[in-house]
């Protein structure tokens, strides 16, 4: 008598369920292309803080080759800090956020200006066309 050693029924619906969650690949094509003149977003007041932090603490380890360090040692003096002492480095944010927000509208004022010249034009002439006729109604 033959044994039939094929897969059993079970293992092949394991294996088809796990060929079924295999997570699709996507597609690099579909992404939008960054716009190189667009400008960067300001740093937080903690990354602002992490500047300064990382340059002492590099100057009291210098032979610490390890981030995770450095940011772990950052993260626990952020904390600890009270409002007080955090106020110079949110300030210094809050001043970054303002610069960034004036060439951000600078920015996108430039890209409007462009599309906005064209129509711009339409739209004077129509508007200026139907606020004559509604004088002219009053009139009578």
């Amino acid at each position: 008598m033959k044994v039939d050693r094929s897969k059993s029924g079970d293992a092949l619906k394991s294996e088809n369920r796990l060929a079924a969650k295999a997570p699709e690949k996507q597609k690099k094509g579909n992404r939008k292309t960054k716009d190189p003149n667009k400008p960067k977003r300001p740093p937080t007041a903690f990354f602002v803080f992490m500047e300064q932090f990382r340059k002492e603490f590099k100057e009291k380890n210098p032979n610490n080759k390890l981030v995770s360090v450095v940011g772990k040692a950052g993260g626990a003096k952020w904390k600890s800090m009270s409002d007080s002492e955090k106020a110079p480095y949110v300030a210094k944010a809050d001043k970054l956020k303002d610069e960034y927000l004036k060439k951000m509208r600078s920015y996108n004022g430039d890209k409007k200006s462009a599309a906005d010249d064209e129509s711009s034009d339409k739209s004077k002439s129509e508007i200026s066309e139907v606020a004559g006729s509604d004088e002219e109604e009053d009139d009578d």
